[in-house]
């Protein structure tokens, strides 16, 4: 059964919202903003206000959630953390993320592996932009700012969607925890090799912040949070620079006014995460009695705070399903906001906004898609399959 427009909440499939949640999406902010889903165990909050209303009130809506599929899959996290201990893992965690930091050392090394990795595939002629750049760009970023050495990029690859996966596996299917495990298995055993390291030579990664905080974190605790890095750090800017490219692969006239204006790159990178948000659903569960869009919620109740919906809700953007890089309504919830606010924000707008999408578009020149139908999936976390394209060599 196809999710349609008029489709009431109970008949909602997570099959569907995998392959195109939009539609669902427009029909709950209709008529049911916070509306019960049964396949997914939880209210589904789709309104821009509405999330904004959730992220300003952590105190009732909170993070914290035992038994969730991401405790179950990777163990206690800062993202499913509150209040002083969230504080304390997100301060040991943050330091080398920082605006300056990223600008000073980090934005040399992300123009590094862009190129390398564009110089090798530019003699091809055609690829997956999917596969054979935005991935391999992700997980080499990654590697590095987490402090991780050895790793190749496809491991990085395969460990983070092992636990992307899990941590959206409402469906319960025991593959999918199954490869996690393995996943984690083989993480903690990069991580046995890098943490003494760290120690007695602290540099500028996650780990060794971790590691050297004022208030250091446990191994125990710098692995666990490693993993849930390991996940939306891999995935989010990878999916975004996917998105932005088949974004302006399919918007000729946009294209040509960025390659004439590369000031328009920023504008590029912040649209393709509202149009389609990398992390599109955040779980949060109800602290005390209260009610939010006309519904009344109790203490337990699970919520799924759908940002990929709050970014295309008409009551905030004109022409929402649109692409438009021109556009005045340019906010969005694609990092999230309140204390949760995403760690990696400004390290994806500068690896991806400012050195991966326009070297890409640089350095293969005549860039085009050799497919007219580019296949995207997911809700929890969405982003095009594949992005096969050919170039000038």
């Amino acid at each position: 059964m196809a999710t349609s427009v008029s489709q009431p909440p109970e008949h909602i499939r997570l099959a569907e919202l995998w392959r195109d949640p939009y539609p669902a999406y427009r029909y709950l902010r209709e008529h049911d903003p916070v509306a019960w889903v049964p396949e997914a165990g939880r209210y589904l909050v789709t309104r821009f206000e509405d999330i904004m209303h959730v992220e300003r009130h952590p105190e009732t809506y909170l993070s914290s959630e035992n038994p969730s599929l991401m405790t179950r899959s990777i163990g206690e996290t800062l993202l499913r953390q509150d209040g002083a201990a969230h504080r304390r893992l997100r301060r040991a965690a943050e330091g080398p993320l920082r605006p300056r930091i990223v600008k000073e050392h980090w934005l040399p090394v992300f123009r590094r592996h862009a190129e390398d990795i564009l110089a090798t595939v530019a003699e091809r002629g055609e690829g997956d932009l999917f596969r054979d750049v935005a991935g391999p760009f992700a997980a080499r970023n990654l590697a590095a700012l987490l402090g991780l050495r050895g790793v190749g990029d496809t491991e990085m690859q395969e460990w983070s969607q092992a636990i992307i996966d899990a941590g959206g596996n409402y469906g319960e299917d025991p593959e999918i925890w199954a490869r996690c495990a393995r996943a984690v298995s083989d993480l903690d055993t990069a991580m046995d090799d890098v943490l003494p390291v760290l120690r007695r030579a602290p540099d500028h990664s996650v780990i060794s912040s971790m590691l050297h905080a004022d208030d250091p974190l446990t191994e125990d605790e710098i692995r666990t949070n490693v993993r849930v890095f390991l996940g939306g750090g891999l995935n989010e800017p990878r999916d975004s620079m996917a998105a932005a490219a088949y974004a302006l692969l399919t918007h000729d006239d946009q294209r040509r006014d960025v390659e004439a204006d590369p000031a328009l790159w920023k504008r590029v990178f912040e649209e393709a995460v509202r149009w389609v948000s990398p992390i599109g659903m955040y779980p949060r569960r109800v602290a005390e009695r209260t009610e939010l869009a006309g519904r009344v919620l109790e203490p337990g109740d699970k919520l799924g705070v759908v940002v990929a919906s709050g970014n295309r809700d008409e009551r905030i953007f004109a022409r929402p399903d649109a692409f438009d890089i021109h556009r005045t309504d340019t906010s969005h919830v694609a990092f999230g906001g309140g204390p949760h606010f995403c760690l990696g924000t400004w390290v994806s707008r500068a690896g991806v906004g400012q050195i991966g999408l326009p070297l890409l578009f640089r350095k293969l020149s005549g860039l085009r898609l050799t497919e007219t139908e580019i296949p995207f999936g997911g809700w929890v976390f969405r982003g095009p399959l594949r992005l096969p394209a050919a170039w000038d060599v």
